[in-house]
């Protein structure tokens, strides 16, 4: 769009181009000291949040005077979009936030000089959005001017938790009955605005986003910090050098499957449609037997690996579907659970958990994995059947190709007990373990 420098402000922002635009990015700062790199990334963030603000600010004029119609026909956001890399998401966000700034003079103006960062500007108008309605234009005014003076001494963060201290300064004679209505009315609001949701992201993965009201999402927290702090690896494959190093968000995020997949077996969740939620995976019957070869189809269309779908038919409810040549259905088998449930409690009391040695999952946490694929013709019994959690299954679940001493394998003994034989890079006999639980007399 050609620049147009009539106005002060638009000869000041072409002079900050130009001044960009000569910057020398890789020589200038060559010789340049230890301090003096500090103090340009200082003096780089301060330029940075300064022409946030403005944006923000010439977003709000603009859309307030309706010049966004007028000069393109199309709102701000649309133009937004289509003239910039932004997503209407980015776009409505710098709106709002011009917006907000535009009810509170004294911040927008501190913001305007930098003495409130674009992140604590949002921080406040948030603290200062949510005053009770019955305060006075004084009490407000001076709310406004305290959350300022407190920019140069907390973050962002730091901000949003000055909500209490903020009624006492301003309506101390009434401020525990304000607070009390303001956490009041702050669950209320909580309990409207949750939601979750899940959007695929074209690679394999599914983005989750939501918002839960703090005491229900106390419990979940709980719960998963739990489940993960029991998932640090302390089993056998600590010692495999291509182990994967789990971080702790990963380790959360294993624990929120691991609770769905509880809840799955458990069979807790409600019916749908009369039948209990299950993931249909779509493919032909001969392609299972044959090693699962080629990757499968999700009921959503997302395709999955070879690996993943065999770790799902060891333990799940198979509902075949026939098809056709043309992908038509021709008919669909009635279901059958390929462990059964007299399988699953003897395999229970047998292997009283995840047979990985140093692994503590209890048998519901638990997958029945087929010694022997059930795709390579391998019985669903006993005697072909252990006990593996999720992590684990996914270890000792052989891939299509790569020499059987480069995998983690598992087998049953002569007395019938479970043992895990390491890849030769971790034991070079490969010598067959035992969880500790199988000893004749275990240490507590």
């Amino acid at each position: 769009m050609e620049r147009e420098w009539g106005t002060r402000t638009g000869r000041s922002l072409a002079g900050i181009l130009d001044t960009l635009d000569s910057l020398d990015h890789d020589h200038d700062r060559a010789f340049a000291t230890d301090g003096e790199r500090l103090a340009l990334l200082d003096s780089a963030l301060q330029a940075a949040h300064r022409l946030q603000t403005v944006a923000s600010v010439l977003a709000a004029e603009i859309h307030a005077a309706g010049s966004d119609v007028a000069a393109t026909g199309l709102s701000l956001t649309s133009w937004l979009t289509s003239t910039h890399p932004m997503t209407r998401r980015e776009a409505s966000a710098l709106l709002l936030r011009g917006r907000d700034l535009a009810q509170f003079p004294l911040l927008r103006e501190a913001a305007l000089a930098g003495t409130a960062s674009p992140e604590q500007a949002r921080a406040i108008t948030g603290v200062l959005s949510d005053l009770p309605d019955d305060l006075d234009a004084g009490q407000r005014r001076l709310a406004e001017q305290t959350m300022v003076d407190h920019a140069a001494d907390f973050d962002s963060r730091g901000l949003t938790t000055l909500a209490r201290h903020l009624l006492e300064v301003v309506a101390p004679e009434q401020a525990d009955e304000l607070e009390a209505a303001r956490l009041e009315r702050e669950e209320r609001l909580a309990r409207r605005n949750r939601h979750l949701d899940f959007s695929p992201d074209g690679h394999g993965s599914v983005f989750i986003r939501g918002k839960l009201p703090l005491v229900q999402a106390q419990t979940l927290m709980a719960q998963l910090d739990a489940i993960a702090h029991a998932e640090r690896r302390r089993a056998l494959d600590a010692l495999d050098p291509l182990a994967e190093e789990t971080t702790p968000a990963m380790r959360r995020a294993d624990a929120l499957v691991a609770l769905a997949e509880a809840a799955a077996l458990h069979g807790d969740a409600p019916t749908h449609g009369g039948d209990r939620p299950r993931v249909v995976v779509h493919l032909p019957e001969s392609w299972l037997r044959d090693g699962a070869t080629g990757a499968g189809l999700l009921a959503s269309g997302d395709r999955i690996s070879p690996g993943e779908l065999r770790r799902m038919c060891c333990d799940a409810d198979l509902v075949p579907v026939v098809l056709g040549g043309d992908s038509e259905v021709l008919d669909v088998g009635r279901e059958h659970r390929l462990v059964t449930a007299p399988i699953r409690t003897a395999l229970g009391v047998r292997d009283r958990g995840c047979v990985f040695p140093g692994c503590d999952r209890p048998p519901a946490a638990c997958h029945a994995h087929h010694i022997i694929p059930w795709q390579q013709g391998g019985p669903t019994s006993l005697d072909n059947l252990v006990l593996a959690c999720p992590h684990h299954h996914a270890i000792v679940e052989p891939p299509v190709t790569g020499p059987v001493e480069h995998r983690w394998q598992v087998r049953l003994g002569a007395d019938g007990l479970a043992e895990v034989l390491p890849p030769r890079r971790v034991d070079r006999s490969m010598a067959p373990r035992r969880h500790r639980r199988f000893d004749p007399c275990p240490v507590a």
